[in-house]
């Protein structure tokens, strides 16, 4: 039995590729191990079971792997290319090339420089307003070849109920000393959340609803010819169910931590002209709220891990985040005078 350390071993050799590389820069997620060679990502899934995710089998791993390679074509064809197949050939021989026994499933990626991503870029303060008009109309373009989810589309509302008690009973944690400061949010959100429903629905019967990329961030956006979207979640498609000014909403959010303010109204206004049917402000804002609470939520998550990467990070980054949802409820984003 070939084990997780032994495939993570084997990967981490430059000798391990078909492709020359000189180095492999190994990194770990709490779901995956990434390789990167000199020009290729290999993405390998862990053996891993959550309430939201189910890794634990070969067949598993495979289907999402298919998955990931399906969602992200979508919008990064040109950099999502293959699923290949870990295999062993006798005791501890594993290989890459297609002799023995399948152990195990990897993502093939190309590079892309991640000085180019879309949060390097704003944080070199690099990046035009051209760009964000380019990102909006791709993603807009996008949404609107997207099959409208009206059976699914209440997926979407359940999601955001569900999801906003799970940053209610994280957040809350007396042990994680949040509580004081983050359960007058979660109210307001929780009231604002109630009274949007009844309009979230209504979008859901227009069809407004799709089948989204899941979680949107500037990390994910490549600035380059062509721009694409990467890293679209692909382990559960609930998740993906999703109004596209939330979702876009969120990346202007992301954009505007890292101090570029000017990002969201772009690309509200950009999607707005494609789409049309933008949200009340009130909506956006709940949205909004949600998402930062959410984004809190999961900084939090990571000092219950058993062993915790960079303790000092997560509280004053889930406190930030905590302020900007305050903020999303109290000053809704306008729509953009350009």
């Amino acid at each position: 039995m070939i084990d997780l350390a032994a495939k993570v071993r084997f990967l981490s050799e430059p000798k391990a590729y078909p492709h020359a590389t000189a180095s492999v820069d190994v990194r770990e997620t709490h779901m995956s191990w990434v390789f990167l060679t000199d020009d290729r990502v290999y993405k390998l899934k862990k053996p891993v079971k959550y309430p939201f995710l189910d890794f634990s089998t070969l067949w598993r791993r495979r289907f999402f792997c298919e998955e990931e390679l399906r969602l992200n074509r979508r919008l990064a064809g040109s950099t999502y290319c293959s699923v290949v197949a870990l295999r062993c050939e006798g005791p501890d021989r594993l290989n890459l090339t297609g002799q023995g026994s399948v152990i195990d499933w990897l993502v093939e990626m190309k590079r892309l420089p991640q000085a180019d991503l879309l949060d390097a870029r704003l944080r070199q303060g690099n990046v035009t307003e051209a760009d964000v008009r380019r990102i909006g109309q791709l993603l807009g373009d996008f949404y609107s070849a997207c099959p409208p989810e009206i059976v699914d589309g209440p997926l979407y509302a359940k999601h955001l109920i569900e999801e906003q008690a799970v940053n209610r009973a994280i957040l809350g944690r007396p042990e994680l000393g949040m509580a004081n400061v983050a359960l007058p949010v979660l109210d307001r959100v929780d009231q604002a959340l109630e009274r949007a429903l009844p309009r979230i629905e209504r979008r859901i019967s227009e069809g407004r609803i799709v089948e989204g990329h899941g979680d949107l961030r500037p990390e994910h956006v490549f600035i380059g010819e062509p721009i694409q979207i990467i890293d679209a979640l692909e382990f559960s498609r609930p998740m993906r169910i999703v109004d596209p000014y939330d979702e876009i909403n969120y990346l202007g959010l992301e954009c505007a931590v890292l101090g570029a303010f000017w990002v969201r109204p772009i690309l509200l206004h950009t999607l707005e002209a494609r789409l049309g049917g933008r949200p009340d402000d009130e909506t956006l804002a709940v949205y909004g709220g949600f998402r930062a609470l959410l984004r809190a939520r999961l900084c939090m998550a990571h000092l219950l891990d058993a062993h915790v990467a960079t303790p000092g990070k997560w509280k004053p980054l889930a406190l930030a985040y905590v302020e900007r949802a305050k903020g999303e409820l109290n000053s809704p984003c306008r729509p953009s005078p350009r």
